[in-house]
């Protein structure tokens, strides 16, 4: 639990800071196909990995996957159809044995209509998911954050002894 909740401060963080903006959107980008993918399969497995190798918000990763987890429940049927199509297509046909004969594939459940519908929707959207991200972190910076500076809250915590404190704290112990 401390460990999800350390990776939300660091994306609220992240969120406040100039940069990582594309961070943040690939974080975000990436927990749409974690959503869209059965917890337990090797496509998690996979896309797990590539958050730990690659300089990606863990926290959007997280958040992102949360949510589309209950997306993907409301878009099962639209998955099942496209799922269904694709593995019923005859031209696919040849392609779908050969890669449930490659070992280790079989275990992202391709052959289940839902779980291609849902990776095949991922994929197509991921691309407009990763520039919407990046417009929306943007816009979040320019008016939330703008707003949230120039409140007077703000300003007085600002001011406190405690966020002096913290601020020392994190510049000894933060990174």
């Amino acid at each position: 639990m401390t460990i999800l909740l350390k990776q939300l401060l660091n994306l609220i963080k992240m969120l406040h800071s100039e940069n990582g903006t594309t961070q943040i959107a690939w974080g975000l980008t990436l927990g749409v196909f974690l959503g869209f993918s059965p917890f337990f399969s090797l496509q998690t497995f996979l896309i797990l990995t590539i958050l730990f190798f690659f300089r990606v918000q863990f926290g959007a990763a997280f958040l992102s996957a949360f949510v589309f987890k209950f997306v993907a429940f409301l878009i099962d049927p639209l998955a099942n159809s496209l799922g269904q199509w694709a593995l019923e297509e005859q031209s696919l046909r040849p392609l779908w044995t050969k890669l449930y004969n490659i070992p280790l594939i079989p275990y992202t459940r391709f052959n289940n209509s839902i779980v291609m519908g849902s990776f095949l929707v991922a994929l197509l959207l991921s691309p407009f998911f990763y520039f919407a991200f990046v417009i929306a972190v943007k816009k979040y910076r320019t008016t939330v954050v703008a707003r949230f500076e120039q409140s007077k809250s703000y300003k007085a915590l600002k001011a406190s002894k405690f966020y002096l404190w913290y601020t020392k704290y994190n510049d000894l112990y933060g990174h």
